[in-house]
């Protein structure tokens, strides 16, 4: 070992191996936010994942199979319900928590160092944003965190079975987020720049993989099946986000969203004590390598967020057994500035974040502040504006009508809010409406939304505007802003067989 090592567990004055103050921290989380996860509507891209959970697949346009169908379930146990569908990713957060508390137990942390990983995690903007919503990028963070427990276990006890964890792990990651293979290549070159390299001879290193491959098999299949549609999505996506600026900051980001600000010297005496530390060394690769992958690749800053609940807890250790060594005053009052700041921190981002209240200057606070939040309001009046333009019309244009839409949070949310007012299922090329294919009866008569008046023009006969998408708090998000005209439209200028060819459409 190193002279910088990180000592046994045994060799710390008063450990605590009792993970209550953690597992406390965690469920607290969990209420927390489960008490203010009904308060709006759900975000677009919820209903996307919504309407994927209808239609079971071994993987989606826009991303693998996981969390499709656990919105299935969800949707099973609790119906069109906010709270009960984002309880999904509330626990997938407080699993992140808890297993951040662990890691600092098993590099050799005391209670002061579980506990301050464990808030210093659960007030950092991303995973309490994961919280807030259902995303595939909820599950993403909690496989990236226990992938890199496992290696802290793998490395710790130098017991070669954790591979098949981390292979399973590594498998549910493939089913949730193509982005973790950036995670598995830093696990790779861990393993052959450091001396972790000996667990290249262990059968179970090749277990490990195996088991991914297994786990990820089906999803390979269905991108095989259909020409790799998901890359060349993440192709288009990379290339819109790039154009509209949404890469920029990415390491800034990193300080400010992805951890605690007032924690970034934590994190990174943990990045440091990880390189000194040969034992530990493996995990640096798991930051370093994703970190300039993403940079040079231009990712979006949250893409590598699953990285730092690792750094944190390294740093908690670190700064625990530093705090050993001065006298109690300095003691005290450095924890108290540092828990001040932490907290500080996660206040502010809270209120930008969470949505705390229905009314009031703190909802106006956090829709100001929150584009994300933004878009979860105005789904029901878009539907009923939706149904009630399609009532006014002619009874033989009723009889043949299509809904076609551009957008696929209006594609979900008339899929299944419209069926209380018995609206077509709406038709589309974006994502994965476009593998759901057409009308085998063209409609005649089309309700267009999500789309310019130009588009529209080009794409249907006698367009005129038939009204707006507004919502009663008169904000503007994507749908009131960018595509605001809702128009009745005549029959396709071309077959829809020759629309098809040309999708499908990215969003």
């Amino acid at each position: 070992m190193t002279t910088t090592s990180v000592p046994v567990q045994s060799a710390i004055p008063g450990y605590q191996g009792s993970v209550v103050p953690v597992l406390v921290i965690a469920v607290l989380f969990g209420i927390a936010h489960m008490l203010t996860n009904g308060q709006y509507g759900f975000h677009r891209d919820e209903w996307q994942f919504l309407s994927d959970a209808q239609h079971l697949d071994w993987g989606f346009v826009p991303y693998p199979p996981l969390t499709a169908a656990v919105e299935h379930l969800g949707l099973k146990m609790f119906g069109l319900s906010l709270v009960g569908l984002r309880l999904f990713s509330v626990l997938a957060q407080v699993l992140v928590i808890l297993a951040s508390g662990l890691m600092a137990r098993d590099l050799g942390g005391g209670r002061m160092a579980q506990t301050f990983t464990a808030i210093a995690v659960a007030l950092s903007p991303l995973p309490m944003f994961e919280a807030t919503e259902f995303q595939y990028s909820s599950f993403d963070l909690l496989w990236w965190v226990l992938i890199a427990w496992c290696v802290i276990r793998l490395r710790r006890d130098d017991e070669p079975r954790w591979w098949v964890a981390i292979g399973i792990l590594a498998g549910l990651g493939l089913q949730t987020k193509y982005s973790i293979a950036f995670e598995l290549a830093g696990v790779l070159a861990g393993v052959l720049f450091t001396d972790a390299r000996r667990y290249v001879t262990s059968g179970w290193f090749w277990v490990g993989g195996a088991i991914a491959l297994l786990i990820f098999a089906p999803n390979l299949a269905w991108l095989i099946r259909h020409d790799f549609v998901s890359y060349h999505f993440l192709q288009g996506i990379h290339a819109r986000d790039v154009h509209l600026g949404r890469t920029d900051g990415f390491l800034r980001d990193q300080f400010l969203l992805n951890a605690n600000l007032f924690a970034a010297p934590v994190w990174l005496a943990g990045l440091l004590a990880f390189f000194n530390d040969r034992r530990y060394r493996m995990l640096v690769w798991m930051y370093v390598v994703p970190l300039l992958l993403f940079l040079l690749a231009k990712g979006r800053f949250y893409y590598i967020c699953g990285a730092y609940p690792m750094l944190l807890a390294m740093g908690s250790v670190v700064g625990e057994q530093w705090l050993r060594t001065l006298r109690p005053a300095w003691r005290v009052g450095i924890t108290t500035l540092v828990l001040t700041g932490v907290f500080a921190i996660g206040i502010y981002a809270t209120l930008r974040i969470v949505p705390i209240a229905s009314s009031g200057p703190l909802r106006d606070f956090a829709l100001q502040n929150n584009g994300d939040l933004r878009e979860e309001i105005g789904w029901n009046e878009l539907v009923a504006h939706v149904a009630a333009i399609r009532d006014a019309l002619p009874a033989e244009q009723q009889a043949n009508l299509g809904i076609a839409v551009g957008n696929y949070g209006e594609y979900g949310a008339i899929a299944l809010l419209g069926r209380r007012y018995h609206l077509p299922t709406p038709i589309t090329t974006i994502n994965s409406g476009w593998l759901r294919g057409y009308p085998q009866t063209p409609p005649t008569t089309l309700i267009v939304l999500g789309n310019s008046r130009e588009d529209a023009d080009a794409l249907f006969t006698d367009c005129r505007v038939a009204g707006h998408t507004t919502n009663a708090l008169g904000l503007l998000n994507e749908e009131s802003r960018d595509h605001p005209d809702i128009f009745v439209c005549g029959p396709a200028r071309k077959p829809w067989s020759e629309l098809w060819k040309r999708g499908p459409d990215f969003g």
